[in-house]
């Protein structure tokens, strides 16, 4: 079974997540993940269909990866991505909240994509089983 790698909390710099939320494209990914993470639902890659094309978001999956912004957890031929709010909040306290908050009000503005749901139950009922960094 294939793992992906995760930078631990310690190494999550601040210059690497501001450019991640900098890119109007993970910017939407971020926004999709927040607005989904209370029910406790991991996103696909699918999910954000709506955002862009595949091979692009595969790339921007793999940057907020890189930056610590989201886990990637490699299930079969899926993967579900989640935010790591904890270890944002850790590193650099409220952070995530303000950017998201921004987002939030900014929308319409910086025309984030919504999340589209392919398969919608398991996509949205599954659950995180991953351990923290």
């Amino acid at each position: 079974m294939k793992i992906l790698a995760h930078p631990t909390r310690e190494q999550l710099e601040l210059p690497t997540v501001l450019d991640c939320f900098g890119d109007p494209t993970r910017l939407a990914i971020v926004h999709g993940l927040a607005q989904h993470e209370r029910d406790g639902a991991e996103l696909r890659c699918g999910d954000f269909s709506g955002v862009g094309a595949k091979s692009n978001l595969a790339y921007h999956f793999g940057r907020l990866r890189e930056a610590g912004v989201i886990r990637v957890r490699l299930e079969g031929t899926a993967r579900y991505m989640s935010l790591r709010r904890d270890d944002l909040e850790a590193r650099f306290p409220g952070l995530l909240d303000a950017v998201l908050a921004a987002a939030a009000r900014d929308v319409d503005r910086l025309a984030l994509a919504e999340c589209t749901f392919d398969d919608a139950p398991d996509a949205q009922q599954s659950q995180s089983r991953m351990s923290p960094a």
